[in-house]
């Protein structure tokens, strides 16, 4: 089979309860079998399987990207408010740059826990803007923050969302990807994921 350039950044496996089925060790197959240089785990509010992944993934060859998909507060600095039905807000994904990233992104995930968990784990912008370094931006599905506000047909708010995802990711590494789709949100609900990829060095 021919090798492609293709990289999966966004990804869920067994461990993105009710979302994902890819056992690691199938996912790590099937990117050997296409030759893929790289691919990612961004599993829903958890970084269980990170661990599993990165040592496999790493002995076969293949550059491991660790991630998490993780709500953010639409509330933000109010994490402890328990209201309402489970808001879900997100940042597009962001892979990271370097170990400093990675252990960023195992703070976000753990607070999300401790203390913004509401039914799922959640962050707010607060905790995003304290814990940015290493971090990149990018976009994510259609649930993704900026893709919701412009299905929604708010472009301006689109557009400073964009803005300050750009400013948190020190402003060299937001990157926005399209996908052409005939799905709509029903819900309104935005996803936030963010991503973290050791040094390659």
């Amino acid at each position: 089979m021919p090798s492609s350039d293709f990289v999966h950044l966004h990804l869920h496996t067994q461990y993105s309860l009710l979302d994902g089925q890819i056992r690691i060790s199938d996912l790590i197959a099937r990117a050997k079998e296409y030759k893929m240089p790289a691919v990612a785990v961004t599993d829903h509010g958890n970084l269980f399987g990170a661990m599993e992944f990165y040592s496999q993934v790493k002995s076969s060859g293949i550059k491991p990207i660790v991630g998490c998909e993780v709500l953010r507060c639409p509330w933000l600095t109010f994490r402890t408010i328990r209201q309402g039905r489970p808001g879900h807000v997100a940042p597009p994904d962001t892979p990271v740059r370097n170990e400093k990233g990675y252990r960023n992104l195992c703070k976000l995930v753990t607070k999300g826990y401790q203390e913004g968990f509401y039914y799922k784990p959640r962050i707010d912008r607060e905790l995003i803007e304290e814990y940015n370094e290493g971090l990149v931006c990018l976009s994510s599905c259609l649930s993704g923050e900026v893709p919701s506000l412009l299905l929604a047909g708010d472009e301006k708010g689109a557009a400073e969302c964009a803005s300050w995802f750009k400013e948190v990711s020190a402003l060299t590494a937001t990157t926005w990807s399209y996908r052409k789709t005939g799905w709509k949100s029903s819900e309104g609900s935005i996803a936030v994921s963010l991503i973290s990829r050791r040094s390659s060095t």
